[in-house]
């Protein structure tokens, strides 16, 4: 059996990649799915689209390359994080789209629980700061909202699952209700220090414990695909929510290895081992993965919008009509004019945490074009890498060496030399930038036997580019002094 199958769900498009032995990858499928924005700050997805989704691109996948599910040694399942369904255990249908883990409907809510003094009891046993991003207060709000979801969760009927959950329910015709401790660790009642649900936080959030799927380790054969013609008897054998999995493929297995991946949003993770280290920063601990009775962890920074901006560039301004043209676009001016661009467009993550913040374009004059626009907006990204960097540094007084980068925008190479003369450091690439599917890849090779020890994964090829940093600090301390005005004007803009 010569392949892995990566399922990669995420959030915006469902992908599928089959990968060699060497972790090339051989084939990849891609389908985009719909964006439901039913209110300003809401963000929803269909479940039934997203696992069809993903059901037709891994059979695609398999078809480009000829290859037969006798060929395929395991699945590892990858996923948008936080992102939450929940459905009925008879009829195996979602009680409502789900609630996408960018959604800020359970702003106020979270604002309650904060006023009642629960902020650190939550930060203390989950490593979560309280925010509308994870999955506790969608939940509730699913549950409070939907007729007659409360009825049905008391009658040990409704099922929650973040989007891992969801595909291994469809993959197995609703036998398996599980997910990872990755995954288990960003709802905001897993308990990081026992390894379990935590009951206190459960009844905080009004959540029955009968709706929560068992919690796994990250690489493990979990059960074989049952109910889907040209997958079946494949198994699944890893899970790992998509930074931490990106994080794996990093190989950054050792504490201070740092990744960051440049998607919808940005996500830098800096590995601690065995430690879960407190932040200071209001940065996120979270289990980055468990192999066996092992569970290493990460302290992360998310950025809401990072490669998002360019789409807003595409479909909210219309100023470019690909996302491929903006590193053009950007190009054509020296610099940035003076212009910076805060994507708060659904408020604003670490190191800030402020969900009523919202976007703004700073230093508009008479001269100001496209062009500088679409700088700013790139420029926006490295901005708020560093300023999680500088978070993440403080927090664990671990000096960066380098920065490993992947995802969609690290194929910029204006984009990746900025960030290296911004931070100091240099910006690792990889030769394939596909870390995500790849650490899931990993997981479940290892599960399986694919590759029989971490040794043979830490031999596989690894840097494509190394951007050297070569801007002057002085220029580069100017630059970032401006950008924190920027960031102070658009915070608290939605009261």
């Amino acid at each position: 059996m010569p392949y892995i199958l990566s399922l990669d769900q995420g959030t915006t498009s469902s992908r599928a990649l089959l990968f060699d032995h060497d972790g090339a990858v051989r084939s990849v499928a891609q389908r985009e799915f719909t964006q439901i924005f039913p209110e300003p700050g809401w963000v929803e997805h269909d479940p039934e689209e997203i696992a069809a989704s993903q059901i037709a691109v891994a059979l695609e996948a398999l078809a480009q390359a000829h290859v037969q599910p006798s060929d395929v040694a395991a699945i590892g399942i990858t996923n948008q994080r936080e992102t939450t369904i929940v459905w009925d255990r008879t009829t195996g249908k979602a009680i409502s789209n789900a609630i996408v883990w960018q959604d800020r409907r359970t702003a106020a809510f979270c604002e309650q629980l904060k006023a009642q003094g629960h902020e650190n009891l939550i930060q203390q046993r989950t490593g979560l700061l309280i925010d509308a991003y994870f999955s506790g207060s969608k939940i509730s709000w699913i549950l409070e909202h939907v007729p007659g979801a409360r009825k049905l969760a008391a009658a040990g009927r409704l099922a929650f699952g973040t989007v891992d959950t969801w595909l291994l329910w469809k993959l197995t015709g609703g036998r398996i209700h599980v997910t990872d401790a990755s995954n288990a660790s960003r709802t905001m009642f897993f308990n990081l220090h026992s390894g379990t649900w935590d009951g206190e936080l459960l009844d905080l959030f009004g959540i029955p414990d009968s709706m929560l799927p068992s919690v796994r380790p990250s690489s493990e054969v979990y059960a074989e695909v049952s109910s889907v013609p040209g997958l079946n008897g494949i198994r699944i054998a890893g899970i790992a929510g998509d930074q931490q999995a990106a994080l794996f493929g990093q190989r950054c297995t050792t504490p201070g290895l740092t990744k960051n991946t440049y998607g919808t949003g940005c996500f830098l993770l800096q590995s601690t081992g065995n430690r879960a280290v407190a932040s200071t920063n209001r940065l996120l601990t979270t289990v980055a993965w468990q192999i066996g009775d092992s569970t290493n962890y990460a302290l992360e920074g998310s950025v809401f919008v990072g490669g998002a901006v360019v789409q807003w560039l595409r479909d909210g301004l219309g100023i470019i009509r690909k996302s491929s043209e903006v590193e053009a676009l950007a190009g054509s001016v020296a610099d940035n004019g003076g212009v910076y661009f805060v994507p708060a467009f659904v408020g604003l993550g670490a190191p800030h945490w402020d969900p009523y913040a919202r976007g703004a374009i700073i230093g508009l004059t008479r001269g100001s074009n496209a062009g500088h626009i679409a700088r700013a907006a790139l420029e926006s990204i490295v901005y708020q890498v560093a300023d999680l960097m500088d978070a993440v540094q403080t927090d664990t007084s671990t000096p960066l060496l380098e920065l490993r980068v992947d995802g969609g925008a690290s194929a910029n190479d204006s984009l990746m030399q900025f960030q290296a003369d911004v931070l100091g450091v240099p910006v690792a690439r990889p030769a394939m930038t596909e870390t995500t599917a790849l650490g899931a890849a990993f997981l479940a090779g290892l599960a399986a036997g694919f590759w029989k020890e971490m040794q043979a994964i830490s031999n596989l090829p690894q840097e494509e580019r190394k951007f050297e940093p070569r801007m002057p600090r002085s220029q580069v301390n100017e630059l970032r002094q401006r950008w924190n005005e920027a960031v102070s004007r658009t915070k608290g803009w939605k009261t």
